[in-house]
């Protein structure tokens, strides 16, 4: 049974229909979190990956049977394209708007709205939201630390990046060597190759600590990024990057030779041009915290803004209207 982040009658109700993917997941769950603040909404999880949809629902729009106790929904988002026959097929309830996060391989006419990368270069329309990045979790921190900690985020091979082992490495004991005395938090992915994981955790020391991804949990980064006062990322995952941006802490990201024609390269260099990461020939500033921007990159936050002033979410509830005006970022 779906399970309602909060219970109010009175507050709007949003459908989250996910793939269960971590990263389209994660996408929901920031907006989500953020509509429930701005506006009371009510997020009820829906898996579409166990509701089988033929192909004639999604034509028709006519919607398959869903748990019975899910109460009427006044917006439906979905991330991933294994959620898209579900939506489409919700898209003619009745008083439902639909949203859908990232390019979807259907017309946008069809649905209510969407939330798109700048990097997936979309001509503009009323019913899109151009995002920086990608929509994330994470919270911008009201104060950086100043103790001097550092946190290392390696992810590994891509369809994006030229992937070197040696050129990571390398960046990452110069980075160590250069700063000795600050304490260093290194984390790997599940991407990450062996030989690269092994040759990391040799760097473990009194100074470093070296995590694996089965030793971080659903907060890890959160309080790890928290804890630090520079972070630094291998650009092969653009969630990766947009949340240790999001987070406000300074952030560079390492180099590595970027495939010709990738989208995800693009979107990186954007939020360089941006000034809301450094490059790796910038590493004495972001190391110095001279890295700075106008404002925050909080993309859930102006997604969520963007879709109560569209209507997407109705207007006649309890919603919280201190909270929508004392947010804005």
């Amino acid at each position: 049974m779906p399970k309602p982040s909060e219970q109010d009658s009175a507050a709007p109700v949003v459908w989250l229909l996910t793939d269960n993917k971590p990263g389209h997941r994660n996408q929901l769950k920031g907006l989500g979190n953020r509509l429930r603040v701005l506006a009371g909404a009510s997020l009820y999880w829906v898996d579409a990956s166990a509701i089988k949809v033929p192909i004639w629902r999604t034509l028709l729009a006519i919607a398959p049977r869903m748990e019975p106790a899910l109460p009427h929904p006044d917006l439906v988002i979905a991330a991933g394209s294994g959620t898209h026959r579900l939506l489409l097929s919700l898209r003619k309830l009745r008083g439902t708007r639909t949203l859908v996060i990232m390019k979807p391989g259907f017309p946008l006419s069809l649905v209510s709205g969407a939330l798109i990368p700048a990097h997936d270069r979309v001509q503009p329309d009323s019913r899109i939201f151009i995002t920086e990045g990608v929509v994330n979790t994470i919270t911008p921190l009201a104060k950086i630390t100043g103790k001097r900690e550092a946190l290392l985020l390696v992810g590994g091979p891509s369809p994006h990046f030229d992937w070197e082992d040696d050129v990571i490495l390398g960046q990452v004991s110069h980075l160590i060597g250069q700063y000795p005395d600050w304490r260093w938090t290194i984390s790997s992915s599940r991407r990450t190759p062996e030989a690269l994981q092994d040759r990391l955790d040799e760097l473990a020391g009194l100074r470093t600590t070296v995590v694996h991804p089965q030793q971080t949990h659903a907060d890890w980064l959160n309080h790890q990024l928290s804890a630090s006062r520079a972070v630094w990322v291998t650009p092969d995952s653009m969630s990766m990057v947009c949340e240790a941006a999001t987070s406000g802490v300074p952030t560079g990201i390492f180099e590595l030779s970027a495939r010709p024609g990738s989208r995800v390269a693009g979107g990186v260099d954007r939020l360089v041009r941006e000034g809301y990461i450094g490059q790796w020939r910038d590493h004495a500033s972001v190391m110095a915290g001279n890295v700075s921007h106008d404002h925050a990159l909080w993309e859930a936050n102006r997604a969520a803004r963007w879709v109560l002033e569209q209507g997407l979410l109705p207007q006649n509830h309890k919603a919280n209207q201190r909270q929508l005006k004392g947010t804005k970022r």
